[in-house]
C-alpha cells in the first residue's frame, strides 16, 4: 500500500472548488440502559443491505459507533439534504433492531475497558499499531469536507484555518462528562481524542504541497504511516477526496446545530480560499505559531464559549462570544456566495449540560434526554442551516 502523493497532488489540481461533504458519528446504544452496545458488525451489515446507506454508512475504529457520509454534494444545500434522508434510514433502521443512537463527544459513564475494535484487518493493525492509545477512544466527532482546487492553494487554506480551531472547537463543545463525573471541561472529548492519538490535533504549517509530501512521504518511507488516513490532524488535506478536511469538533446533540455548526465550518474554509486568492499566502504576515494555537486550544477545551480567547495578533483577550460573532461577519462573501446561513445556539450542548446538572438533574438523566433529543432532531425535518 501507498500514499501516492503525486495521485494526491493530482487530485486537488483538479479538485472542484467547494463541494461539500459531510459526515456525523453516532454512538450505538441500549435504549433501555443507555449503555454502549458493540454491534456495529450488524448494524453495517443492514446498513448494505438498504440502497441509500449502503454507500454512506462507515466503521470509525470502535465497535460502539456508526458513521454516516452525505458523499459529495456540490452545495451545502444539497449536502445537507442529502445528509437528511440517510439519517432518517438510519434511525429508523437501528430503532427496528432495538438500539438507540446517541450524539455527544463522550458517553457519560462507558467505560474504555469494555471498549472493543472492530474486527478488520484495518482496524486489527491499527489496535496492534496504537495500543492503549486505540482501546481508549471512545469519542464522537463530525467532519466537514469541502473541495478545494488547486494542491498548494490547498495546504494554504489548511495552514491558516489552523488558528481557527479553537474557536471552532469551543463552539461545537458538547463532552463536559465522563466516568460518571462531570470533568470541569467543555470538550474532554479532545483531551481523550486529540491529545493521545500520533500525528493528531494541530499540525505546523507547511507552506506549500511540496514540503508537505516531503514530510508526509518521510513518514512513509519510515514506517510511521501506510495511508494517508494515519493523518490524523484537526484540518488536512484528504488525499483521496480532494478536500479539506475539518475534524475538530464534538458529535452535536441536536441535528440542526450539525448542520450549523457545519455551516460555520464550509463557511470559513471556503473565505480562507478566497483570502489566499486575493492576497497569497502571507494575507496577515505568517500563521500564528503552534504554541499560539495550543494556548487557544486549552482555553477551548476548558471553558468552550464560556470563556475568553486570546488575539495574538491585536494582544488582547476576547470573550469566546464576540470572537465568533467576528468569525461570522469576516466569513459573510463566502457564506453569501454559496448561500449558507449559519444559525448557532445561544447556548452549546457543554453548556447546556452544564446548566442542567447545576439545577440537580443528574448526569444520567442529562444522558437520557440528550439521546432522546437525537432522536427527535436528527429524524424530524429540520429548516436548513
Amino acid at each position: 500500500m501507498s500514499l501516492d502523493l503525486d495521485l494526491a497532488r493530482e487530485r486537488f489540481e483538479t479538485s472542484t472548488d467547494f463541494t461539500i461533504g459531510l459526515e456525523e458519528e453516532f454512538a450505538i446504544l441500549d435504549p433501555q440502559t443507555l449503555e454502549l452496545g458493540h454491534r456495529f458488525e450488524e448494524v453495517y451489515a443492514a446498513c448494505q443491505r438498504d440502497e441509500v446507506l449502503a454507500d454512506s454508512a462507515a466503521g470509525e475504529l470502535i465497535a460502539a459507533e456508526i458513521e454516516i457520509r452525505s458523499g459529495r454534494a456540490e452545495s451545502f444545500a444539497e449536502a445537507v439534504s442529502l445528509q437528511r434522508e440517510r439519517r432518517d434510514r438510519l434511525f429508523g433502521m437501528v430503532e427496528g433492531m432495538g438500539l438507540a443512537l446517541g450524539a455527544m463527544g463522550t458517553h457519560p459513564w462507558a467505560s474504555y475497558l469494555d471498549q472493543r475494535i472492530i474486527d478488520t484487518p484495518h482496524y486489527n493493525r491499527l489496535r496492534e499499531e496504537l495500543g492503549w492509545v486505540a482501546q481508549r477512544n471512545n469519542t464522537w466527532s463530525m467532519h466537514v469536507h469541502m473541495g478545494v482546487r488547486g494542491a498548494d492553494r490547498a495546504i494554504a487554506v489548511c495552514d491558516w484555518m489552523r488558528e481557527l480551531l479553537p474557536l471552532l472547537l469551543a463552539v461545537s463543545a458538547n463532552s463536559p462528562f465522563l466516568d460518571h463525573r462531570d470533568t470541569g471541561l467543555h470538550t474532554v472529548r479532545t483531551e481523550i481524542f486529540t491529545r493521545t492519538f500520533p500525528r493528531c490535533g494541530v499540525p505546523s504549517p507547511f507552506g506549500d504541497w511540496s514540503r508537505y509530501a516531503d514530510f508526509v512521504g518521510m513518514l512513509e518511507r519510515a514506517g510511521s504511516v501506510v495511508e494517508s488516513t494515519q493523518l490524523w490532524w484537526s484540518v488536512r488535506p484528504h488525499h483521496a477526496f480532494g478536500t479539506v478536511e475539518v475534524r475538530i469538533c464534538d458529535a452535536q446533540t441536536r441535528g440542526d446545530e450539525s448542520f450549523a455548526l457545519a455551516a460555520l465550518i464550509a463557511a470559513c474554509i471556503a473565505q480562507t480560499a478566497l483570502e489566499y486568492d486575493k492576497h497569497g499566502y502571507d494575507r496577515a504576515g505568517s500563521p500564528l505559531e503552534d504554541r499560539e494555537i495550543e494556548e487557544n486550544l486549552w482555553r477551548a477545551i476548558r471553558h468552550g464559549m464560556s470563556g475568553r480567547l486570546i488575539d495574538f495578533r491585536g494582544g488582547e483577550e476576547v470573550e469566546a462570544q464576540a470572537a465568533l460573532e467576528a468569525l461570522i461577519a469576516w466569513c459573510e462573501p463566502a457564506r453569501e456566495s454559496l448561500g449558507i446561513e449559519v444559525d448557532l445556539p445561544a447556548r452549546n450542548g457543554a453548556q447546556r449540560a452544564r446548566e442542567a446538572l447545576d439545577s440537580g438533574v443528574a448526569i444520567e438523566d442529562i444522558y437520557r434526554d440528550a439521546v432522546a433529543e437525537t432522536k427527535r432532531t436528527y429524524t424530524e425535518a429540520q429548516p436548513a442551516a
